[in-house]
């Protein structure tokens, strides 16, 4: 569907809904009034499908105090989380079709060599695209602009290795937890539920993340993290806050996004770094077509406007960096690696962390502004990822 603009000169140009704010655009029929009662009737029946095997086949299985009963309920969980990416998967490929096209860094910060972008892309014998080999054990950053964020990065984890998507944690508002059903499934997938009150939380985060860690290497398995470090979306209310910020400290604002807060992910990579020592960084810019420069997101994509009115991003954009923690990321000395208590990091170990964290968001930035101005091409090792399961 297009909607004729009314030029000045009386004629008219075409324009994509997507590139029109929400509020402005013509109401939706009654055919997709349709597809959006399907949506929520089998987007409803997968979460009840996948929380309900959780409480009636895993569940006993944690009061069995016997070592397999625990070995199969992990499993078990894992299993249902992979469930749960599948569904993300299957609402896009049927309510709201899109496609994920992919470059990688070749100059700046978390570069790739040809040779090494050559064997991330993996193909089947017929050339089509296969799976992404990226390294087993991250933690995710990616840039903030809409909620849908969150969903298009655990697709995206879908095809990175056998199905990393089994294996993510996220961190969530303490008050979700107890969500009828949602809430249910995140503490099921061991989520990690955080008050927004750091004092009360970076010990609690440290921990969670300390044992995610240990175990991930133990039993040699993936994990990947996921966190976005401007905290919150770009929007009317956030970028003065993040302006003011900035013009305090007397350091540049960011165009496209907000300031990274560096204290969550530093600690989180001093809590992970000591028990996987092959751990990566790897970072996402993400740009949805339609929503102008220096405008919000969320003016353009929500998550009832994507799944329900169905006016899906027809490709989302995605700029990789991937850093090897240990050598190209500034942690500092990482917390003793037999504790899982969080010692206070020195302040001049954030300060570089933070120059580097914000450093990393500016190139990000500058991506993003020679995207708006056509000039991001030079990125020609490219990859393009139709959403939709693999069987």
């Amino acid at each position: 569907m297009v909607v004729q603009q009314p030029r000045a000169n009386g004629g008219s140009a075409t324009t994509s809904p997507y590139a029109i704010p929400i509020p402005e655009r013509p109401p939706t029929s009654w055919t997709q009034k349709f597809k959006a009662l399907l949506f929520v009737i089998v987007f409803d029946f997968g979460l009840l499908w996948v929380n309900g095997s959780q409480f009636v086949f895993l569940l006993p299985l944690r009061f069995v105090p016997i070592p397999w009963a625990k070995r199969l309920y992990d499993d078990g969980i894992r299993m249902t989380k992979g469930w749960f990416g599948c569904l993300l998967i299957l609402m896009c490929q049927w309510f709201a079709p899109t496609r994920i096209h992919i470059t990688f860094e070749k100059e700046g910060l978390g570069k790739f060599t040809e040779e090494e972008i050559e064997q991330i892309i993996v193909k089947d014998k017929s050339g089509n695209f296969k799976s992404l080999n990226l390294p087993r054990k991250f933690v995710l950053i990616a840039n903030h602009q809409i909620y849908a964020d969150w969903w298009y990065a655990w697709c995206l984890l879908y095809y990175v290795g056998e199905g990393v998507h089994r294996h993510i944690f996220i961190t969530l508002k303490k008050s979700l937890q107890w969500v009828p059903v949602a809430g249910w499934g995140m503490q099921f997938f061991r989520f990690i539920f955080l008050s927004r009150s750091w004092a009360a939380d970076r010990a609690h985060l440290a921990k969670s993340l300390a044992d995610l860690g240990k175990e991930a290497e133990k039993e040699d398995r993936p994990l990947c993290f996921v966190l976005y470090p401007e905290g919150t979306l770009v929007s009317q209310n956030t970028r003065p806050i993040s302006k003011k910020f900035a013009d305090k400290m007397g350091i540049s604002d960011m165009k496209h996004q907000l300031l990274p807060r560096s204290t969550g992910l530093h600690y989180s990579l001093r809590s992970l770094a000591p028990r996987i020592p092959d751990l990566h960084l790897l970072d996402m810019t993400v740009n949805y077509p339609g929503i102008p420069p220096m405008g919000y997101g969320q003016s353009y994509y929500t998550l009832r406007s994507i799944f329900m009115d169905g006016v899906a991003p027809p490709v989302i954009n995605v700029h990789l960096r991937l850093f090897r923690v240990v050598d190209d990321v500034p942690i500092g000395k990482s917390i003793a690696p037999k504790t899982g208590a969080v010692a206070d990091i020195p302040e001049a170990e954030k300060d570089v962390f933070d120059l580097w964290l914000r450093t990393l968001w500016q190139e990000k930035d500058e991506w993003m502004e020679a995207f708006f101005e056509k000039k991001a091409t030079a990125h020609a090792a490219t990859v393009e990822i139709p959403l939709k399961l693999r069987r």
